[in-house]
């Protein structure tokens, strides 16, 4: 494992190497000017390690804006990559000039303008909140229809803050909910801005019942951490586990983080009700159709946050995004309401669920 985090980590120095070097190459600009700017380029990849490495020991206004610039660096970067290799490509096969990629303003102009819209384009998307509604009629015994929210991947801390969370839980109350269901990923990578703003109070306006499963995220940043402030916040912790609320049963399974997670089929309901289950990574689809469940609710792929890692995803899962079905068994993988890193959507949508349960 280590010996793979290295190869990576060669791998993207080499990048980031390469990337620095065309926009030495293509800026019109004289050495000092291109200097300060392949300067600032391979600082800000550095801002990444020290948020990682010191952000918990900085003042919180730092270690939120290392946070943010780190993290919307990475995102100009990989379509730095993409999009140098493509004029790369151009001139091999003659479509590019060569003095279209040496000090050029006409280059320059190109390449920086395509990737400022991408990420203008992107930070605007990512505040918009879709909203998917979906219906599923049961001849299960229900008392009256439910209204259900269904969230994922939150990622509250240093860059999903606490007024932003206020938005979404005014988003939620507005849907007049009889519960709210969340699985998984409600922190980010570190507890400390969620504790220090209190953002337990933000969840506690929540108009409805919330209930939760743990993702991959509370385990990095502390599991027993995170815990803790869900019961400050309220919010029911269904870890390998079930509950019944508003005549349903909800199931919440621990993350594949923990590696002796109980098996579904021990958790599997033998009662009648209309069963969901919460489980944040949405992988072995199968095994909720053989434990009978009838929802299936999860998150973590972001369906790749920004085009083209979006057509990864959709490789390495059964779904990586949106409604699916086998058999009597119907789920719904969400892209996500909060995101990890950079805040960008460029081809995928921040989301979550309005999910109908009407007794036939």
């Amino acid at each position: 494992m280590r010996f793979g985090i290295l190869i990576t980590l060669l791998a993207v120095l080499g990048l980031v190497a390469w990337t620095g070097w065309h926009f030495w190459l293509i800026l019109p600009f004289s050495k000092a000017a291109k200097w300060l700017f392949t300067g600032l380029y391979l600082f800000s990849f550095l801002v990444i390690f020290l948020h990682y490495g010191l952000g918990d020991k900085m003042p919180l206004w730092m270690a939120t804006a290392t946070y943010e610039w780190g993290n919307s660096w990475m995102i100009f970067f990989f379509y730095a990559v993409l999009l140098f290799a493509i004029l790369g490509l151009g001139k091999l096969v003659h479509l590019v000039p060569a003095a279209f990629l040496k000090d050029s303003v006409a280059g320059s102009v190109t390449v920086l303008g395509i990737l400022t819209a991408l990420l203008t384009y992107g930070g605007i998307h990512y505040h918009h909140k879709y909203c998917e509604v979906m219906e599923i009629r049961t001849e299960k015994p229900l008392e009256k229809p439910l209204t259900v929210v269904l969230a994922s991947d939150l990622h509250v801390g240093y860059h999903n803050r606490k007024a932003e969370l206020s938005r979404w839980v005014d988003m939620i109350n507005a849907q007049n909910p009889d519960l709210v269901l969340i699985a998984g990923d409600i922190v980010d990578t570190s507890l400390r801005p969620v504790r220090e703003s209190r953002y337990e109070e933000e969840f506690l306006r929540i108009s409805a019942p919330v209930y939760a499963c743990l993702g991959n995220h509370e385990y990095i940043g502390g599991e027993e951490g995170s815990e803790a402030f869900y019961r400050k916040a309220d919010i029911h912790l269904l870890r390998d586990a079930g509950a019944v609320a508003e005549g349903i049963r909800i199931i919440g399974r621990d993350d594949r983080s923990h590696p002796n997670r109980a098996p579904l089929s021990k958790l599997a309901p033998s009662d009648s009700l209309f069963t969901i289950l919460l489980d944040h990574q949405p992988y072995h689809l199968e095994e909720a159709q053989e434990a009978g469940i009838d929802f299936q609710f999860s998150g973590h792929t972001h369906h790749g946050q920004v085009w083209p890692l979006s057509l990864v995803t959709d490789v390495l899962y059964e779904k990586a995004f949106g409604a699916h079905r086998r058999g009597h068994t119907q789920y719904y993988i969400s892209s996500g309401l909060g995101i990890w890193g950079g805040k960008f959507r460029i081809g995928t949508r921040s989301e979550y669920l309005l999910l109908r349960i009407i007794p036939k």
